[in-house]
């Protein structure tokens, strides 16, 4: 199966919004490591899908979840470098 060039946009675009936000919480919350991660996961999704949301809404740009799906993996890729660097 052949994963379509769009997806590998949304995919790394993903992974910029995952460190940005990420990183925003280690710098945020640097004694809850936990919550920073499930506040940035929720933001990554919710972006994520969001934008899919407002694309369908307004008509603006093509509605797919899979582009929401790609997004949020590549966000949770993106969180785990964060994550990696701050335990190294």
């Amino acid at each position: 199966m052949r994963i379509a060039p769009d997806k590998w946009k949304h995919f790394y675009a993903g992974i910029f919004m995952g460190l940005v936000l990420q990183g925003a919480g280690w710098w945020l919350l640097p004694e809850q490591v936990l919550l920073a991660s499930v506040l940035a996961f929720v933001v990554v999704v919710a972006v994520s899908y969001g934008f899919e949301l407002f694309s369908k809404i307004t008509g603006i740009g093509h509605y797919d979840f899979m582009d929401a799906v790609a997004s949020a993996i590549g966000g949770v890729v993106g969180m785990a470098v964060i994550l990696l660097v701050q335990y190294v």
